[in-house]
């Protein structure tokens, strides 16, 4: 098949579908270990703070921010650092999810 604009917005488009297909048993294990993680600390979290009913006014902005700096500061890919910061943006991905869930379960 010929290099076509059109074959390149599709291998792009296969390769953010189903690019987790092609990756190794490594990648794909650190990642949902990542992503349940994160899932696991932040619900925890989440449930601590909701139950005291302190601190919410000065958690969540710290919060906001944390996950703000992790999405703003992403290293190259070719850079050293780009598999810990792939590891700490799927924790976030995960603790995301935990507050989605919570709300969810509250109703709110």
């Amino acid at each position: 098949m010929q290099k076509t604009k059109f074959s390149r917005i599709n291998d792009q488009f296969n390769n953010l579908l189903f690019g987790f297909l092609s990756s190794s048993w490594k990648s794909k294990s650190i990642n949902i270990i990542s992503v349940l993680t994160g899932y696991f600390l932040f619900a925890n979290f989440v449930t601590k703070f909701i139950s005291e009913g302190r601190n919410e006014l000065i958690m969540v902005p710290i919060i906001i921010i944390i996950i703000e700096l992790i999405i703003r500061i992403r290293p190259s890919p070719r850079s050293t650092l780009f598999n810990f910061w792939s590891i700490i943006d799927k924790v976030r991905i995960g603790a995301t999810y935990a507050i989605i869930l919570e709300a969810f379960k509250l109703g709110s």
